[in-house]
């Protein structure tokens, strides 16, 4: 029987409007993770970094976490994997390693969650290595990132590349080492670079030093993915944030409600900082972040740039804001039903569905029973190109494989 959910209401709720409506075969999570198992980073990192390895400890609660030396705390398994859950029996501690879903980090076993959830790929970012993003030690977190992408590759993905589709991780330590980086991750299969929200570098990714990078990016058809959880400012994973409460003001709760923040930072350095303008052909894509605030966030960027360019000095731009942002940039939600109300405000080309497995925050295995409730109101190209379409394009998945 199936837990209790409120994806589960939200389905029954839509019964009636989603009883005709035909969601498109072969859908494709633009988001879902990893569980780094055990040996990921201690059996795979630099010999000079083996005993700081991110590893496996077991909390006072009796639950298994991750712990990375030089971070604050520990990563609960419990959150990491309660894909499914009954709310209620969400825990942030408590929960074993051995007790998770085993297509968290076992490739063939993830083919048939994919298949429970009626799902033909997914393109794979980390858990463990959301948080290493902002450690304070750029070599220590460009070791552990690489003993990452060398399990990545060698083992998860290797199950089956065609629908387990890899992002590789980059400290960006320097320009020209990422623009390797990029080189390598493109020889090893990889679909597109996982980038930290801040570079480990003195200038940021609006410096024209970043040129180079981005036309990397661009020559070797690699998208660029910047997650929630990886900016120096967000909530329990910020580095160095004012106060005593991980950086954010009030309840827990208000950290969370603050992670769209740093993304929309980053559109806006993209933007602002003319990098869209230098490189028409760079794609960036913001993860996790949802998608129903974006038609007033780009309707803020042309106001402010129509409205105070002149006194702000910042010169004329070749094409609107809200043109670079539709245009360069796609965003990934996985139950924002605002994102799908409000697609035909957007950029539907730019929109990506994501059930987010095995997180906390997953649709699965509800997903498609979900979306029929969801996207009643769209064409059926509209949920076509949401639901597979754009991350095929953008992924180079071919169809006929999966």
């Amino acid at each position: 029987m199936d837990a209790v959910n409120p994806i589960l209401e939200v389905i029954e709720a839509s019964a009636g409007t989603a009883a005709d409506n035909a969601i498109p075969d072969k859908l494709i999570s633009a988001d879902s993770h990893v569980t780094e198992p055990p040996g990921c980073y201690i059996d795979r990192i630099d010999p000079a970094f083996r005993d700081r390895a991110p590893r496996v400890s077991t909390d006072r609660d009796g639950g298994d976490g991750f712990v990375i030396d030089g971070m604050p705390g520990s990563i609960p398994m419990g959150i990491v994997a309660a894909a499914g859950k009954d709310p209620r029996d969400i825990k942030k501690g408590e929960t074993l390693f051995a007790d998770l879903h085993r297509g968290g980090w076992n490739g063939a076993d993830r083919i048939a969650d994919q298949d429970r959830d009626g799902i033909a790929a997914e393109v794979i970012y980390p858990s463990v290595g959301m948080v290493l993003c902002n450690h304070p030690d750029v070599d220590y977190k460009h070791a552990a990132m690489w003993a990452y992408n060398r399990w990545l590759h060698e083992e998860f993905c290797a199950a089956a590349p065609d629908r387990l589709l890899g992002m590789g991780q980059t400290a960006v330590r320097s320009v020209a080492e990422a623009v390797e980086e990029f080189r390598q991750f493109k020889e090893m299969g990889f679909r597109g670079v996982m980038m930290p929200g801040n570079p480990g570098t003195e200038e940021d990714y609006d410096h024209p030093s970043f040129d180079p990078l981005w036309r990397a990016a661009v020559e070797l058809q690699l998208p660029l993915s910047f997650h929630i959880l990886t900016s120096r400012q967000d909530g329990p994973n910020s580095v160095g944030g004012a106060g005593t409460r991980g950086g954010h003001r009030g309840p827990p709760q208000n950290a969370s409600q603050a992670l769209l923040k740093s993304i929309q930072d980053i559109i806006g350095l993209f933007i602002w900082g003319r990098v869209f303008e230098r490189h028409p052909e760079l794609r960036v894509t913001c993860v996790e972040a949802d998608a129903g605030w974006a038609p007033h966030f780009a309707y803020r960027m042309d106001h402010g740039y129509k409205r105070h360019r002149f006194w702000m000095k910042m010169g004329d731009m070749s094409k609107m804001p809200s043109e670079y942002f539709f245009d360069n940039v796609y965003l990934t939600f996985q139950d924002d039903w605002t994102a799908l109300k409000m697609a035909r405000l957007m950029n539907p080309r730019r929109l990506m569905w994501a059930n987010d497995f095995p997180h906390s925050d997953s649709t699965w295995p509800w997903s498609r029973a979900l979306l029929k409730g969801q996207t009643a109101h769209l064409t059926d190209q509209e949920k076509a190109w949401i639901l597979r379409d754009n991350a095929a394009e953008l992924y180079k998945v071919d169809l006929a494989r999966i």
